[in-house]
């Protein structure tokens, strides 16, 4: 009754481990994310400095070290509708309809950043690693969803996935004025990609394959500059440039236990921010605004099917984001601080089931943090951070064997998929200043 399920159960759940690849994490470490991400024109810690304005961290005249743990958990759903075919491929008007959750559990992200400078020098100098993107789906076998049946059945059964991008960077800012400063910072980049099953390998009569974990790396850049009037009015902008990856190397095993090898290259999509701060007293205000580039990256540009039915890419659209943050520091020794970002949505609906569950649209997203000053030279950080996405993203099902009737990308009449999810996060991180 649903013998074609077969051929597109594959796809769509390889897919969907794609669908967090490009996730763009609003913040680094634990002040940046409470200031919901924004740091292009107030940079409060060296973490969010590095992050989104290298020149910015020429405000840091003491050498810093800081170090931040999160622990992150997303709960996504995936539901599906499929008509049903009797023996002969004709469809009965019946639907067959299920839902599945995630259950992966905690993933942690660690981030860790210096800064030096000297007295009255212009020059200042970081050094940063941040796990800037990572996901992990694990969709256990279901006989109640029809993506998530048994293979015997013609669905998929279990999937999974892991995807962990971290990224080092080299920052230089230099004082052109007591007012105004630029940075540069070269990045590099390593990515670990393991998927179950692969979309982006050629299928075979036994579908498609379960790759093991590969490898990549990659390197970029970021330029800023940052204006600091003495009223307390801020402003930055910066430019983090496309970080082009090598190609990763997937090794390939089908169900028959043949097995092949396949090259796959994905991208990190290039950042636009503009940013404005004010600080007055104990208030200090934050306000940024992103765009990221999806639709100029290796991975996300192309879309739809190769002639061997293989994925050609996701179709992402440029995305805005949108990060606003407040701090009072009022309360001795405890500043606190509010956070929200907003980001649109990358996936046409004609192309979501490429993306399903696209666990990286957030749309909506609130922090609450606070420090604790133990001392001069220790700081305590801590944030709590939830996400949602604002509602289901929806599209029908696509198999490459429908495109003649149901151009471009083969759409399966009558069916349907769509996700929403959540996101939580908890964060704690700690800086030391040396001194100068």
């Amino acid at each position: 009754m649903k013998n074609y399920l077969v051929t597109f159960a594959f796809s769509l759940f390889a897919m969907t481990v794609f669908s967090q690849a490009g996730h763009i994490m609003q913040g680094v470490g634990s002040v940046n994310m409470s200031m919901g991400g924004a740091a292009t024109g107030q940079p409060l810690d060296i973490s969010g400095a590095l992050q989104w304005n290298p020149a910015a961290i020429s405000v840091f005249d003491e050498n810093q070290l800081k170090l931040d743990i999160g622990f992150f958990f997303s709960s996504p759903e995936l539901n599906s509708t499929v008509p049903e075919f009797d023996n002969n491929g004709q469809p009965t008007g019946n639907f067959f309809s299920g839902s599945t959750a995630d259950d992966r559990g905690v993933s942690p992200l660690p981030a860790i950043a210096y800064v030096w400078t000297y007295p009255e020098s212009k020059h200042t100098f970081g050094l940063s690693a941040f796990g800037i993107s990572g996901f992990g789906v694990t969709f256990p076998e279901s006989s109640s969803n029809p993506i998530n049946m048994p293979q015997s059945m013609g669905g998929f059964g279990r999937v999974e996935s892991d995807y962990s991008l971290l990224q080092v960077g080299l920052t230089w800012a230099y004082e052109v004025s007591d007012q105004f400063s630029i940075g540069v910072e070269p990045t590099f980049n390593y990515a670990s990609l393991k998927l179950i099953p692969n979309p982006t390998a050629n299928p075979t009569g036994a579908g498609y394959p379960s790759a093991d974990k590969a490898t990549a790396l990659g390197f970029g850049a970021q330029f800023g500059v940052f204006y600091n009037s003495p009223s307390g009015f801020k402003a930055g902008a910066s430019y983090k440039t496309k970080q082009s990856f090598s190609d990763f190397s997937l090794d390939n095993t089908y169900l028959d236990n043949t097995t092949a090898t396949n090259d796959f290259k994905i991208n990190y999509p290039a950042i636009y921010s503009v940013g404005l701060g004010y600080s007055l007293g104990n208030v200090d205000l934050a306000l940024d605004y992103r765009m990221v580039d999806y639709e100029n990256a290796e991975g996300f540009a192309e879309k739809g099917w190769t002639n061997t039915f293989s994925v050609a890419g996701f179709g992402w659209e440029n995305i805005n984001i949108i990060s606003a943050g407040i701090q009072y520091k009022g309360i001795n020794k405890l500043p606190l601080r509010l956070g929200y970002t907003y980001s649109s949505n990358p996936i046409n609906s004609d192309l979501a089931f490429f993306s399903v569950p696209a666990t990286a649209v957030i749309k909506n997203a609130f922090q609450f943090g606070f420090s604790f000053e133990a001392s001069d030279k220790i700081s305590l950080d801590a944030v709590y951070h939830y996400g949602s996405s604002g509602g289901s993203t929806s599209g029908p099902l696509l198999n490459p064997q429908f495109i003649p009737n149901f151009p471009p990308y083969g759409a399966i009449p009558g069916s349907e998929v769509s996700y929403d999810m959540t996101t939580s996060m908890i964060m704690v991180g700690a800086s030391y200043t040396f001194g100068k």
